[in-house]
């Protein structure tokens, strides 16, 4: 199948899937949706511009899983805080993805592909990771599924630029099932549900990719 063809067969499957899972899990997706208003307040969706196809910006959509709480003198406090047993959850299932389908069907996203990451990344790349962009972002990818939790960064962004040479339907759906086979088992691979998460600083030679605090966010990279 040429690049064409199969951009064309993916992008259609993305629609067809997507569409299902959302009417599928319907039910499911508004009892999520009122838990996180009720435990973690409003707005129920987190939403963040990420680099796209291209690098161009679009709004990722999630479930919140931190609330607002804030100290006395009304500043928020620290992540690891606002994390409640709840987002946690969230997280480790990767229910708070849910969401994301939205942006599959709008075309901002895929299935697969590499994972959304921060905009302020975008000029710590070198040329060869910066090329992770040349597809749509996936809600998981092939660096999470092979995935650990001392992955470095330089090993996930040549894992997505591997994705980006080698992609095919069958790799997609071998990718889909391992997926859904962490979400049943919570085995073998790394998913978005890390309490924390290493920002990633670019390239120095001098520098770690661990090094540094780690954060919490409201999206740690399926990574």
């Amino acid at each position: 199948m040429t690049g064409h063809s199969y951009d064309r067969v993916k992008r259609a499957l993305d629609v067809v899937l997507a569409t299902i899972g959302l009417v599928v899990t319907a039910p499911l997706f508004g009892v999520l949706a009122w838990r996180v208003r009720r435990e973690l307040g409003s707005p129920v969706l987190f939403v963040q511009h990420r680099p796209g196809l291209h690098g161009r910006p679009f709004a990722l959509r999630k479930f919140r899983t931190m609330t607002d709480a804030r100290d006395a003198d009304g500043a928020l406090l620290p992540d690891e805080d606002r994390l409640t047993d709840f987002g946690r959850f969230l997280r480790s299932t990767s229910l708070d993805e849910l969401p994301e389908l939205v942006n599959v069907v709008k075309g901002e996203m895929s299935l697969v592909g590499p994972r959304p990451l921060l905009i302020e990344y975008l000029d710590r790349y070198d040329a060869t990771q910066a090329r992770r962009h040349e597809v749509r972002p996936g809600i998981t990818g092939w660096a999470q599924v092979n995935g650990r939790n001392d992955t470095s960064w330089p090993e996930k962004l040549a894992m997505d630029v591997w994705y980006v040479d080698h992609r095919s339907l069958f790799l997609d759906v071998r990718v889909l099932l391992r997926t859904l086979l962490v979400m049943i088992t919570r085995k073998g691979v790394t998913m978005d549900g890390h309490a924390t998460t290493v920002p990633f600083r670019g390239n120095a030679e001098d520098e770690e990719p661990d090094s540094g605090p780690r954060q919490v966010d409201e999206d740690t990279t399926p990574g």
